[in-house]
């Protein structure tokens, strides 16, 4: 059987109009703009309004952009599966809803929870639908409404977080283009540093957990940072020696979208240089899975055919991986 691999033939995205500013988040709680941006270096996030509206509503306009822009059948698609942390349901699945909202009655739905590392677990799942030869046009959708789970009474974390969904079109290549290696790992140590303690199985939902403000991100910003810069390098590394890449073959490096300084310090571990790093969490801050699609997204028409990209991501659980990616098709034709 011919050897397949799985190629991003287009990306779309939607980011929300609206936007938080650190002086307008100083009015909120005890922070300010020096302190959040010697921290973290947020200027402003896009923040998603409308009752009713959830991660759904992002993937829905991210997923009519990319079927636009690569003149997709909605019904030629088979498979669509969404990366996140915040559904807009337990159940039925954010898939699904974008799926009916699109016009996708062929495609096959589910859901994929890598936290902060959900867009890579997401695009090796989509690639391998692609590698079996059996489908032609698999949708990967990642992104949060990170706002719905953030305590705007911690000044430690509500900085961090904004609205974003990003969707890339994955289809099969004869090419050496595409997802050529992944590197994924979870070790399960850090639900202490990082998690949402209310809202499942194991603590539903009550008046308690909702007074104790137990249905927010929890994160204690050390140990993470440090876990954070030691696994998103070292997996990096890995996927970089195993398939003979130096830094000079990497034409971008783009990690999640976490904290300015975990970005610096894990690009000086895997001593790439600045400008081949891409990097936009000033204007967005951590949308937890839709970071790594957003700046796709964004740098789509300086990117070219035959590319190496490494990505890599690190989220709760702790989960984190990187990813090699050969870029398909020339952006700025796009």
């Amino acid at each position: 059987m011919e050897n397949l691999n799985a190629v991003i033939t287009g990306i779309g995205a939607y980011v929300p109009d609206d936007i938080l500013t650190n002086e307008e988040l100083s009015q909120i709680v005890d922070t300010n703009e020096e302190w959040i941006l010697t921290r973290v270096g947020i200027k402003e996030r896009h923040v998603l309004k409308g009752e009713g509206k959830g991660t759904s509503y992002m993937g829905t306009r991210a997923v009519r952009e990319l079927l636009e822009k690569t003149h997709t059948d909605p019904l030629d698609v088979e498979v669509i599966l969404c990366a996140t942390t915040t559904p807009d349901y337990p159940f039925p699945t954010t898939a699904s809803l974008i799926a009916y909202n699109t016009g996708l009655k062929n495609a096959c739905t589910f859901d994929v929870q890598g936290a902060c590392a959900g867009f890579l677990y997401a695009l090796e799942t989509g690639a391998n639908y692609i590698r079996s030869g059996r489908y032609k046009k698999v949708i990967v959708v990642a992104g949060d409404k990170m706002t719905s789970i953030t305590n705007y009474q911690d000044c430690t974390t509500c900085p961090l977080f904004g609205d974003a969904c990003g969707a890339v079109m994955l289809e099969p290549s004869a090419e050496k283009l595409g997802v050529l290696d992944t590197f994924l790992r979870t070790d399960g140590v850090g639900f202490p540093n990082l998690h949402m303690a209310a809202g499942g199985s194991a603590n539903p939902a009550s008046h308690e957990t909702v007074d104790k403000r137990q249905h927010f991100v929890y994160q204690e910003g050390r140990v993470v940072f440090k876990y954070a810069v030691s696994y998103m390098a070292d997996a990096a590394a890995t996927i970089m020696e195993r398939n003979n890449l130096s830094k000079d073959d990497v034409a971008w490096f783009i990690p999640h979208q976490a904290n300015w300084r975990i970005i610096d310090a894990v690009a000086r571990r895997l001593e790439v240089p600045m400008d081949k790093v891409i990097v936009n969490i000033e204007r967005y801050g951590n949308t937890s899975a839709g970071t790594i699609p957003i700046c796709l997204w964004e740098w789509e028409k300086k990117l070219k055919k035959g590319d190496n990209l490494i990505l890599a991501a690190f989220g709760a659980g702790f989960t984190w991986g990187a990813l090699y990616l050969k870029w398909g098709y020339d952006g700025e034709k796009a």
